[in-house]
């Protein structure tokens, strides 16, 4: 069973879930009523750039990844307002940000060289080919070439 106190975002990343901070508040949106009075809006705070469970390189790369979602003392704030639980927003904002921030941890793949095959070439050429001919087609019988 997996440890409750703990969020997994990947095998190398075990996040505490006292160093994220929920806060609820009222949501816009239908619900009549109901909606004027219950706090069913929910936002999660992480402060990325002080927490004691990332690595020197794992804060890096996300500061750099992330960089747009960061505010300017280091915090990462997701919202979720879809339905009209408190609860199943919390869920789904916890979700996201599990998300998120193992997108951002995930290593891109270098990307290698490669240059066009010989049929590739060839079948480049051959269409070019088929093209000046078609417009060659098209000109006026006397016109000459230049």
């Amino acid at each position: 069973m997996a440890d409750e106190s703990f969020l997994e975002i990947t095998p190398e990343l075990r996040l505490p879930r006292s160093e994220l901070e929920y806060r609820a508040s009222r949501s816009g949106g239908p619900g009549g009523q109901h909606v004027n009075t219950s706090s069913t809006r929910v936002e999660v705070w992480w402060d990325l750039a002080s927490s004691p469970t990332l690595s020197p390189d794992q804060r890096a790369r996300l500061l750099e990844r992330l960089g747009p979602r960061i505010d300017s003392s280091g915090r990462l704030r997701l919202v979720s307002s879809g339905t009209r639980s408190q609860l199943r927003n919390r869920e789904d904002v916890t979700e996201r940000l599990q998300s998120v921030v193992a997108a951002a941890m995930a290593l891109r793949k270098k990307r290698k060289a490669t240059k066009p095959s010989r049929a590739a070439k060839a079948a480049r050429l051959e269409a070019k080919r088929r093209r000046a001919a078609t417009k060659q087609r098209r000109r006026p019988p006397g016109e000459l070439d230049e």
